[in-house]
């Protein structure tokens, strides 16, 4: 998946009012990032959009420069860790309140780099509605990179039990 962040292109002075709408470019840049679930896919990602831009700018006498940053590789949790995380945490909260449901999600992570050397799962726990903020702190519930995201202190005990759940788990015998 990838998304377009920003357009910036030239500017002209302004002689008179609006004249330049219709002034084109010497150089238009986008910005984005693309996301994954497989380095297959990433790869083909990065050649698409290299052939396309290079289609598309060549149609039109102009050429394409693209800049292809590799941030973070995809983070994939291994089955195997996954079923022992998600165990520890039925036990810590019970199964109605585990979601296993819940769509894939994009993360960029630098655990994904920890995941390619060891096995492991990449998992969250959920911060609520959003009840536990002051009024004037914004409303919905507490989603990552929000200006009004907000840490539900109420949920570190649930957060530790569930680390020292999934520690006696996987040191446990047999």
């Amino acid at each position: 998946m990838g998304q377009v962040a920003t357009i910036s292109g030239g500017s002209v002075p302004r002689p008179r009012r609006g004249i330049d709408m219709n002034v084109i470019a010497d150089s238009v840049q986008l910005k984005g990032t693309v996301r994954a679930f497989s380095d297959e896919v990433f790869a083909q990602t990065e050649q698409g959009m290299r052939r396309i831009a290079a289609q598309v700018a060549g149609a039109f006498g102009a050429t394409a420069e693209i800049t292809f940053t590799r941030n973070y590789p995809p983070t994939i949790n291994d089955h195997t860790q996954t079923e022992l995380a998600l165990r520890a945490m039925k036990q810590v909260c019970g199964s109605d309140r585990v979601r296993t449901d819940a769509p894939l999600t994009m993360a960029a992570e630098d655990f994904a780099y920890m995941l390619r050397v060891k096995p492991g799962c990449y998992a969250f726990l959920g911060n609520g509605s959003g009840d536990h903020r002051a009024p004037d702190h914004g409303g919905g519930p507490c989603i990552l990179h929000s200006t009004s995201y907000d840490f539900n202190d109420d949920l570190i005990a649930t957060g530790a039990s569930y680390w020292v759940r999934l520690v006696e788990s996987y040191l446990a015998p047999g």
